[in-house]
């Protein structure tokens, strides 16, 4: 029996546009993520001073970073799918041209 991909894999063309996307959003990512460290470890006091709901700022800087990397998820994920259909819409148009 001969066992085949149930699906027709496709080049991605817009391989290039969604790593740099992905490299764009990692680095914006890394800075909210490096200042939350660099409090921690220059200033560990301010981490404990009440904020919204008498959280304090370590605890609301900690889930503003979850939500933030899920919004770049999702962000990351619409754009993508854009990129994709524009990039197939083009190849379609160049490979009719032949």
């Amino acid at each position: 029996m001969i066992h085949k991909p149930s699906i027709s894999h496709k080049p991605d063309y817009a391989s290039k546009k969604k790593a740099r996307l992905g490299i764009i959003f990692f680095f914006i990512y890394f800075i909210l993520y490096g200042g939350f460290v660099a409090i921690g470890v220059i200033n560990y006091e301010l981490l404990a001073i009440e904020t919204l709901g008498g959280l304090n700022l370590a605890t609301l800087y900690g889930i503003g970073l979850i939500v933030f990397a899920v919004l770049l998820g999702i962000l990351y994920n619409f754009f993508c799918s854009r990129y994709e259909d524009q990039m197939e819409k083009e190849m379609e148009g160049k490979e009719v041209e032949l």
